[in-house]
């Protein structure tokens, strides 16, 4: 029998009180490696003795057979309960005190058989008839966070459930629902997860690297080997597990990890190398028992998601170069504690991530961010709800792009904006005193320390560190392929033609008479893989600034418009910490909160002025992408469609402005907005309101007054021009 610790035993009474009470949501926030599924389980077995005629409906992600991982662990932690599978209830429908788990892809994926009408048994008609008999639904819905959409709702609707639970570590809130949530530090003192985490350990002793990918798992080989011997002093019959963690998309990395671990005699043949992909599994039957044979698995992100390793210890998350983001249920992974108790021994007690991921801090704040924030459907109140905007969307016209254009282009860029000239030893001067990097080997920055809870706080207080990547040639020239290519992609040119412009500007060995810098084939490519977000600033500037514009050459429309009504309804996020939760009366949609989140200081400005100006009668917050938001459509100076999607809509007595907001002027004047394209998000805008008969512009913040400016005829980045109205001024003219 299970023995429940004390936090378990709290959440499944707290469980059982939230089912009396009136909200109809449950949210169950609990920790990765707290025993989620067996506080659930128990839960449930709990609820059915007291309440007959109670089915309950558990829905897991479509990744991993999570359905039957869970159906398997309430098997094991509550004898003879009655638990199904989507299949089973197809073939022998609902029964009272039925546990059923039903993987969300099985009903919400396209071309799925279970819903349709014509099937002779299907789930529709099993509902039906558990709804007929008296039966009520209860459902759980397991790593709510990934299932939020407008099908997997429908779906939920045709149960009619009486409760929801909602259960994730990352949960998305809703402020209507009843939130329970195991606290972290208890789970830690109750020895369920470790009580550290090690990040880069004894990085800085490493100043120079041959291969990155061979020293990440070298160093994981040697921590598993350090863990091992610790766990067979201790007298504990734990195999410590490494999990290598491929990028998402990269077949090639998953050969070099292979190809190094079987030089280190880590194989799928010896059964110390396990692989779990979609088309690839290798030694998985057992593999999460403490001394099960594997001392490797190498997975991707996909797999992390809910599988349950309680020796899984080390972490390397391996990277190619793209702008993955960091997810930070993957550390879940290997927070768990092997045997539920701590040994009090800190190498034991912590688990290790090795990583090179230089965005690591940046992906796990996002990911805080996101689970910091709460969240409701709000609705369009009625009045609003014939409001008709004009919207245009993309054509589809194809645009060619000029290669020999765009090198004169770029060349023409670095004259004007860097004052380059014909002598590349002067030119490289002033590279470096722009913070350009030249060094023959590659330098790369991470973060190393430990950290006993991951939260902003504690990340902040890392120590970051700066090391050389001495990679081979071969490395070398497939990251400068990488690297060219994305930089090419922003042009819409191909690899090749990318390649070109680059050696022609940079290279020494390859003739062009502008040239710019003269460096030798390997000097190039660190040049690129260092400089390369210094090159893609370059690149955006060149997109941005309207005197490097291409002419073009297209006779027919590049858009096409339609009417479009504001979306009835949209999930609303906000902040439940803010200490203020003013209701914007004035806002289209009921329930929309001052604490709105994510929104800039210009954006919450700009909804507060809204809010107290008597000219305004209503504003609306445009979406950011998608076709149910107004969007503009303009050619970028590459002659490439582009959708532009202004901040808000506002309606001043009768007249509707249409509004983009953007980062202020200092105290002192200095302009402090990142976005370079600005000046022709202007003109893109302006050219729409002239089209359309409305009236509008960008609106910016001068903190040497703290009031709000608009700039509406033309545009210009300096607060003291003519350009810059008062904004209440403004309305006040309209």
């Amino acid at each position: 029998m299970t023995v429940l610790a004390d936090f378990q035993v709290e959440a499944i009474s707290d469980l059982l009180e939230a089912m009396e009470e009136d909200q109809k949501e449950i949210v169950f926030k609990s920790p990765t490696g707290s025993g989620k599924t067996i506080m659930l389980t128990h839960f449930m077995d709990e609820y059915v003795k007291g309440h007959l005629k109670t089915i309950f409906i558990w829905f897991t992600p479509g990744k991993g057979d999570l359905e039957e991982q869970s159906k398997n662990k309430m098997d094991y932690f509550v004898h003879n309960a009655q638990t199904k599978l989507l299949d089973d209830i197809l073939t022998s429908g609902f029964e009272e005190n039925d546990f059923c788990f039903i993987n969300w892809e099985r009903v919400t994926k396209k071309g799925n058989s279970a819903l349709k009408q014509n099937e002779r048994d299907n789930l529709i008609d099993k509902i039906r008839k558990a709804h007929i008999e008296k039966n009520n639904f209860v459902v759980v819905i397991d790593e709510s966070h990934q299932n939020d959409t407008v099908k997997s709702d429908d779906i939920l609707n045709l149960f009619k459930p009486v409760k929801v639970i909602r259960t994730s570590a990352t949960p998305v809130f809703n402020e209507s629902a009843r939130l329970i949530e195991v606290d972290e530090g208890k789970v830690i003192e109750e020895g369920y997860i470790k009580k550290m985490l090690v990040i880069n350990e004894d990085f800085s002793n490493f100043p120079e690297i041959e291969n990155p990918l061979e020293f990440l798992l070298q160093q994981g080989i040697e921590k598993q080997n350090e863990l091992a011997r610790s766990f067979i002093k201790n007298q504990r019959k734990v195999n410590p597990l490494v999990i290598v963690q491929l990028p998402n998309n990269n077949d090639v990395v998953l050969e070099n990890v292979e190809r190094y671990l079987e030089t280190q005699n880590i194989t799928y043949e010896n059964g110390l190398l396990a692989v779990w992909l979609n088309n690839k599994k290798e030694n998985l039957e057992n593999i999460e028992h403490n001394e099960a044979g594997p001392k490797f698995i190498i997975i991707k992100q996909a797999v992390a998601t809910g599988w349950d390793c309680p020796r899984a210890q080390v972490l390397v998350k391996l990277r190619d170069n793209s702008d993955e983001v960091f997810e930070i249920q993957t550390i879940g992974r290997i927070r768990r504690m092997p045997e539920l108790f701590h040994y009090d021994e800190e190498l034991l007690d912590s688990c290790y991530l090795y990583t090179f991921d230089e965005k690591f801090t940046e992906g796990v704040k996002e990911n805080l961010g996101d689970s910091a924030s709460h969240s409701s459907t709000i609705f369009l109140k009625e009045e609003y709800r014939n409001i008709e905007l004009t919207t245009e969307e993309k054509v589809g016209i194809p645009t060619s792009k000029d290669p020999k254009l765009m090198l004169l282009i770029l060349k023409k860029y670095y004259q004007e904006e860097y004052n380059v000239t014909s002598r590349t030893t002067d030119n490289r001067k002033i590279f470096e005193n722009r913070k350009y990097i030249f060094d023959e080997f590659i330098t790369k920055s991470v973060v190393t320390g430990n950290v006993t809870s991951v939260n902003q706080e504690s990340l902040e207080q890392l120590e970051k560190i700066t090391f050389k990547d001495r990679s081979s040639a071969r490395e070398l020239s497939r990251e400068y392929h990488n690297r060219v290519s994305r930089l090419g992609m922003k042009l819409g040119l191909t690899y090749n033609h990318m390649n070109t412009i680059v050696r022609r500007l940079f290279n020494r060995s390859t003739h062009y008479e502008n040239k710019i810098l003269s460096l030798e084939t390997k000097q190039l490519y660190t040049f690129v893989i260092n400089n390369f977000y210094r090159l893609h600033g370059d690149i955006l500037n060149v997109l941005s600034n309207e005197k490097y514009a291409q002419q073009s050459q297209l006779s027919l429309p590049v858009t096409q418009s339609k009417l479009l009504k504001l979306p009835l309804e949209f999930r609303f996020t906000y902040n439940k910490s803010n200490k203020l939760q003013k209701l914007y009366k004035k806002n289209v949609y009921e329930g929309y909160l001052s604490s709105a989140v994510p929104r800039s200081t210009p954006e919450r400005l700009f909804e507060k002025e809204c809010e107290l100006n008597h000219n305004v009668e209503w504003f609306y917050k445009n979406g950011d992408k998608g076709s149910e938001y107004l969007a503009i459509v303009y050619l970028d100076n590459n002659n490439k469609q582009k959708s532009f999607y202004p901040d808000y809509v506002i309606c001043v007595n009768g007249q509707i402005l249409i509004v983009e907001t953007k980062g202020g002027f200092s105290r002192y004047g200095q302009s402090e907005d990142i976005d370079v394209f600005t000046p022709k998000k202007f003109n893109v805008l302006k050219s729409y309101l002239s089209r359309h008969n409305l009236k509008g512009g960008i609106v910016r913040e001068d903190k040497s007054n703290n009031e709000l400016f608009i700039c509406y005829e033309n545009y210009n980045d300096d607060i003291q021009s003519d350009s810059w109205v008062l904004f209440t001024e403004f309305l006040d003219t309209i």
